[in-house]
């Protein structure tokens, strides 16, 4: 009973440390949801610090700013482009598009073969003979699609 007894008398600094507990946690496990209810947390003691309030009425300040700093923030970052220094990393047939290439194996019934730099690499396309020059023009997993170079 010491210890709820201490809380009720400090609130606000329980709110405080509670934020800053929050804040530290975020540290090791990031996300950023636990960054603005670590920041909600320190208001909250603030505002408390200020003006002294009902427990009820803190912990509705505590989730109101939580809830809405906390959708505010997904709201800007799904928004937000994801910038890569390696946007082609994982997309290696994406990053082929626009290459020439010689057919190894002639496209019959939609499909062949081409070999770029060490690997090879299965295309579609229309019916074209060994030889033959070809232009990647997209990718579907592992399959290169391309157009004959006239």
């Amino acid at each position: 009973m010491a210890l709820v007894d201490f809380i009720a008398a400090n609130g606000h600094w329980s709110w405080i440390v509670a934020g800053l507990v929050l804040l530290a946690l975020e540290l090791f496990l990031p996300g950023g949801i636990l960054l603005w209810m670590g920041i909600s947390g320190i208001v909250t003691g603030l505002l408390t610090m200020v003006q002294p309030m009902a427990w009820p009425l803190q912990w509705l300040i505590f989730g109101g700013l939580s809830l809405a700093s906390i959708a505010l923030w997904l709201r800007i970052m799904r928004d937000r482009p994801a910038v890569s220094d390696r946007p082609f990393l994982n997309r290696r047939g994406e990053s082929l598009v626009g290459q020439e290439a010689v057919l190894e194996q002639p496209i019959v019934m939609g499909f062949g073969r081409v070999v770029l730099g060490d690997t090879v690499w299965r295309v579609s396309g229309p019916d074209l003979p060994v030889g033959q020059r070809v232009r990647i023009v997209g990718s579907a997993g592992a399959v290169l699609t391309v157009e004959p170079i006239v």
